[in-house]
């Protein structure tokens, strides 16, 4: 249930609105807009359901939340959600690009393509240290001496990190390094892994799972904000369907549909929606025409040669002329790149 002030309410109102609530044994979110202030009551529904708030002084309505998801959603929080990730904010006028190899290989690989990004204005290098592979026979990642050059080599060109943890127990770890902690779409599920990184301080992208409904999406986010981490960014990387010319099926659709349900970012992965980097650029351009906050893109010096992905990877070159690309249709969409 979400608690609607009225415009003239006093702190003294509120205050005893929030009183109660917590004095019934429920939690509490304030959302403070620029006209109206929103509560909104977490807990048992039986309880809310025997609230009585509507003749409360400053109470202008209460609205019942059908929605399993709360805190994600944009009945509780009206106003977009801005997450500043290392200095970098993501969900507001300017259209964030994150960008680097799959796999971190090698230091030099690693600067080779940081100076790149860098150069035609990415803010995040991306890459993976630990990396779940559908293969056991495949690079499995440099595990920590892959953070540490990813910190090393993002610090070096003023760039900040993404990159995915897989393991629960390597939160602290990854918190010494990243920027943003990645959930990987396998992992988008990983219940005790939600519920960890909701009690951790840095931001967590959220990729949407191989199968996962929209709703399955956000009541995932659901975990983390209900643990005390309200820095979710969720990541749209596309769905498995029956194609098979494309590795995903990349849904822009979702784009439209998060940002009507939900308050927090969402940008957009595809070169993991497409696998093909021949189509990561038009599908760049169209994930920032459909009003996404930013795009996550693979970015390696020499991709025939990448121990992953390297067929949806773009060169320096192919991403300096989507990056050129990209400014016009941000400027008609009222943002900055």
């Amino acid at each position: 249930m979400i608690v609607v002030m009225k415009r003239g309410a006093t702190q003294e109102n509120l205050a005893a609105v929030v009183k109660k609530i917590e004095a019934s044994g429920l939690r509490t979110h304030l959302s403070k807009g620029e006209e109206v202030t929103i509560v909104g009551v977490i807990g048992d529904k039986k309880t809310i359901a025997n609230l009585e708030l509507q003749m409360m002084a400053g109470v202008e309505k209460t609205v019942r939340i059908t929605e399993k998801y709360k805190l994600v959603s944009r009945d509780f929080h009206p106003e977009d959600t801005i997450i500043d990730a290392g200095g970098v904010k993501i969900g507001g006028d300017e259209v964030v690009v994150m960008a680097g190899p799959c796999a971190v290989e090698s230091l030099e690989q690693l600067r080779e393509a940081a100076s790149a990004v860098k150069a035609c204005g990415a803010k995040f290098l991306r890459g993976g240290a630990f990396k779940p592979r559908t293969s056991p026979y495949d690079f499995q990642g440099l595990g920590e001496e892959g953070l540490n050059l990813l910190r090393k080599v993002a610090d070096e060109f003023n760039l900040r990190v993404v990159t995915e943890i897989v393991d629960k127990d390597d939160i602290d770890l990854f918190c010494k390094y990243a920027d943003i902690l990645q959930v990987g779409a396998r992992n988008m599920q990983n219940f005790q892994m939600l519920k960890a990184l909701g009690k951790c301080s840095k931001p967590v992208m959220l990729k949407r799972g191989l199968s996962a409904t929209i709703s399955e999406w956000l009541n995932a986010a659901e975990y983390i904000m209900s643990g005390g981490n309200e820095q979710v960014i969720f990541c749209e990387r596309g769905i498995r369907t029956y194609e098979t010319f494309t590795r995903n099926t990349l849904d822009l659709s979702a784009v439209a549909a998060v940002k009507e349900l939900s308050h927090l970012p969402i940008i957009v992965d595809p070169s993991h929606g497409t696998g093909r980097w021949k189509m990561v650029a038009p599908m760049a351009r169209a994930a920032i025409a459909a009003g996404a906050d930013g795009l996550i893109i693979e970015v390696h010096p020499n991709p025939e040669k990448a121990l992953s992905d390297g067929d949806q990877s773009l060169t320096p070159e192919a991403f300096k002329d989507l990056m050129s690309s990209l400014g016009g249709i941000a400027k008609v969409m009222g943002r900055s790149l």
